[in-house]
């Protein structure tokens, strides 16, 4: 499979950067690509990647494999790869890319320099990297990636050319998970709706089973508060389940580094750490305490996307629209839940999920967010109208 085909529902995209990838002509040094988060941006970037460092020149077969497989695991030595876990890109990492992007290709046609995230870059980071962007040393292409154009610089986005992706539909999300992952096709389909068209998070409800009953729980939580003591016991509950759920991302991949940044220090596993050495795993720690605290921001995030559709099943329901649900699965639950309460209770609750995701944003405590947000969709008080 090539990297091409693992992307699903951006047949438009896909044609513009192959295109550009096989005609100089369309070719332009710098690249954003836009799409909400699960729409395959990354795995875009890096099928684009692909492309330009296997060339046009007739590669043999087993050429282009050598080069896929280099892109896959990142090791290779004209591509420079910037993603971050923490909150922002710091500028120190950008400076490192932009003096990497002076250097000629050394083997490939082109050198490709890849930022995930670019929306996590600062203003004045940004501004280092409109410097690289406005004299572009020759055969060196930057990809960026963010949501959409407007999260970064205007002067940044006035050099770029922009590459939307759209959401893809369930039905290619299944698709996609039954093709490359081997996913059952009934579980995929769920996964799929579940995850919102998400193809990370749809992947990893089809293949986690923990993940699935972290879900579960969140949802029949919210289902089952009833009073205001209810709500503040419940918004404890969803915090630790974010943060259950961060800390299964993060674990394995944690103890992972550290025990290669011991074996680079010349240290067995459980060896006394030596004074002199104790500053560089400290670094380590560091990094990974702040990746921790990002991953359990973007746990908490997905507990209330995951708020935000039963609301809009619960809507769904008691508007008699016939729109397919989200979490088709507890249908039965969500019908129950529909009679009980209102159309203009079910609003006040998306209302209040967004309110909690900007406080969140701006470092309101999570869990008095939670209490807030679901004191109000429990109907205990009033909405708070534009209250932020």
């Amino acid at each position: 499979m090539t990297a091409w085909e693992e992307l699903t529902g951006q047949e438009a995209a896909i044609a513009a950067l192959q295109d550009a990838a096989a005609d100089p002509e369309a070719m332009t040094h710098s690249w954003l690509i836009t799409g909400p988060p699960g729409s395959g941006r990354s795995n875009l970037a890096f099928a684009f990647a692909t492309a330009l460092l296997q060339g046009t020149t007739g590669a043999d077969a087993v050429a282009a494999a050598r080069t896929a497989a280099q892109v896959a695991a990142r090791t290779h030595p004209d591509l420079a790869v910037l993603a971050t876990d923490r909150v922002v890109i710091t500028i120190d990492e950008v400076r490192q890319l932009v003096a990497q992007s002076q250097f000629s290709p050394s083997i490939a046609p082109y050198r490709v320099i890849i930022i995930e995230d670019a929306d996590r870059m600062t203003e004045r980071t940004s501004n280092v990297l409109l410097k690289a962007l406005e004299e572009p040393p020759p055969r060196t292409v930057w990809v960026l990636c963010a949501p959409s154009a407007a999260d970064l610089i205007p002067t940044i986005r006035s050099r770029v050319r922009v590459v939307r992706l759209r959401v893809p539909s369930v039905a290619e999300v299944a698709e996609l998970l039954v093709r490359r992952d081997g996913v059952e096709p009934t579980l995929a389909e769920r996964a799929a709706r579940e995850a919102q068209t998400h193809i990370g998070m749809a992947l990893r409800l089809a293949t986690d089973a923990e993940a699935r009953e972290r879900r579960a729980r969140t949802l029949q939580l919210a289902l089952g508060v009833q009073s205001v003591s209810g709500c503040v016991l419940a918004a404890e509950q969803l915090v630790a389940i974010a943060t259950e759920d961060a800390k299964a991302l993060t674990a394995e991949r944690d103890e992972e580094e550290r025990q290669a940044a011991l074996r680079s220090l010349g240290l067995e596993p459980g060896a006394t750490v030596p004074p002199a050495l104790r500053a560089s795993l400290k670094a380590l720690e560091d990094d990974q305490k702040r990746r921790a605290t990002r991953s359990v921001r973007d746990g908490i995030d997905r507990v209330l996307v995951d708020l935000m559709s039963l609301y809009r099943d619960l809507l769904m329901l008691q508007l008699g629209s016939g729109l397919e649900l989200v979490n088709e699965a507890i249908r039965g639950e969500l019908e129950l839940a529909s009679r009980a309460g209102s159309a203009e209770q079910s609003l006040a609750a998306l209302d209040a999920i967004a309110r909690a995701r900007r406080r969140i944003e701006g470092n309101t405590p999570p869990q008095l967010a939670l209490e807030a947000m679901l004191i109000t969709a429990a109907g205990r008080v009033p909405a708070l109208g534009s209250a932020a």
